[in-house]
């Protein structure tokens, strides 16, 4: 076994066991059930998000937009592919618009779902047999919408079949982070890449477990959503090693067309989910644009090292 797939492996195990470390500290710790959704809370992880949101911009524009020009382009020349239209840029297009229409199809479900009776109208999979008067109610759901933060979907959904469809859809993400690790091929790359999405995606799980917990879910199905999202972004891994394993005859061109679809998804995440949510807030936007600044700079000086 070579190096890099040994780093990539490790990458895989340690992404896996370090999103059901944070999944499931708010569900073991009581201090998270009685402080979840408070100003504090708010702005800590307002903070660690615009701190992502920099590191994400930086791997994006310094690691794997110039990576996958480079492997598409040298395969079309190899190919003699020749033509005026962008292709690569068309490709990266490809992979931004998958996970923006699959996020729109997810949350139109969702809202027609939310026509229903008011009896559906409880919080998240509220199936521990508590019943809430309606003041109660109103004032929990209240609650969950002004302390959701930075998770890629609105998680007080209230049927089976919409928490399947808005974790569909968060799940796509992390298949396609995983991606981008699996398809590097360099150890330094897969590690800057690895911590881009560690980052990212502990703020996300850690998010997600505090209104799971805020919604009265039974541990069970806690541990079975935190479980399965852990799970996403190792499966991309996954697939990226056996694409390149598999040294197919396409194979490079398989690999430089995921690259692109993978760099598409790292765009919308940056520029459609991070920047957006924090900046559009009016409060501490200095402190914000200062750690979305740190972010950045910390991923550029490891590139710049490597």
């Amino acid at each position: 076994m070579d190096y890099l797939l040994q780093v990539k492996i490790g990458a895989l195990v340690g992404l896996l066991l370090l999103t059901v470390f944070f999944g499931f500290i708010p569900a073991r710790m009581k201090w998270f059930r009685e402080t979840s959704g408070t100003e504090t809370h708010r702005v800590v992880l307002s903070f660690i998000s615009c701190f992502a949101g920099g590191v994400f911009l930086a791997a994006c524009l310094l690691d794997i937009i110039p990576d996958y020009l480079s492997d598409i382009n040298a395969e079309l020349a190899q190919r003699r592919v020749d033509t005026s239209f962008p292709l690569p840029e068309f490709i990266m297009a490809a992979g931004f618009f998958t996970v923006l229409i699959v996020e729109r199809i997810a949350l139109n479900c969702r809202q027609d779902a939310m026509q229903g009776s008011d009896q559906e109208r409880a919080p998240l999979m509220q199936a521990n047999g508590h019943s809430h008067g309606h003041g109660q109610g109103k004032a929990s759901s209240t609650n969950l919408e002004g302390s959701a933060h930075h998770v890629h979907m609105d998680l007080q959904a209230h049927s089976s079949f919409r928490s399947f469809m808005l974790f569909f859809s968060l799940s796509l993400h992390s298949v396609f982070e995983g991606l981008a690790i699996g398809l590097q091929t360099t150890d330094s790359k897969v590690l800057e890449i690895c911590i881009a999405i560690v980052v990212h995606k502990s703020i996300i799980v850690f998010s997600l477990s505090v209104k799971l917990v805020q919604s009265a879910v039974p541990p069970m199905w806690v541990a079975a959503y935190v479980g399965v999202f852990a799970m996403m972004s190792p499966l991309g891994i996954g697939v990226g090693i056996g694409v390149i394993e598999a040294q197919l005859a396409a194979g490079a061109l398989i690999q430089a067309i995921l690259e692109g679809l993978a760099a598409g998804t790292f765009i919308y995440i940056t520029f459609m989910e991070i920047l957006p949510h924090e900046l559009n807030s009016p409060e501490n936007q200095l402190l914000k644009v200062f750690f979305i600044l740190l972010g950045f700079s910390v991923m550029a000086g490891l590139t710049f090292l490597s």
